[in-house]
């Protein structure tokens, strides 16, 4: 990214779902290394957002809330369509546990941030300020 403050993720699956769950993978491998941390729990997340980029940036601006204010990251992510929107069932994992391995996302940028369906599936772009 030009700037130094910003990651960049590309993610892609055949439904949307899988490109929200993909996403979330991708943001916490950027800077958790997770696979010797203990779990700690569940959490869901409800997203009653009116598009896919909506869905997107509320899962993900709820991980790091998450992480601030509970000190959890998600170990692993199942995302289901709801009547309401989606919804992200989180198992979780200690921020004490993990080793960092990278910058810490602080927020997630509205800039293009696009989540697409196409013929070939779901793709999304997603920058985050670290």
């Amino acid at each position: 990214m030009p700037h130094t403050a910003d990651l960049r993720i590309e993610a892609w699956a055949p439904t949307l779902e899988g490109c929200v769950v993909e996403t979330v993978r991708a943001m916490v491998a950027a800077f958790a290394d997770l696979s010797g941390a203990a779990p700690a729990g569940t959490r869901v997340i409800d997203s009653a957002a009116g598009d896919a980029e909506g869905h997107v940036l509320n899962v993900l601006e709820e991980v790091i809330y998450l992480m601030d204010t509970a000190g959890e990251l998600p170990r692993d992510v199942v995302v289901r369509r709801t009547p309401g929107g989606l919804r992200a069932e989180c198992a979780m994992a200690g921020v004490a546990d993990a080793v960092l391995i990278g910058a810490v996302p602080k927020a997630v940028s509205y800039h293009e941030l696009s989540m697409t369906g196409r013929d070939d599936g779901w793709h999304g772009s997603v920058t985050l300020d670290v």
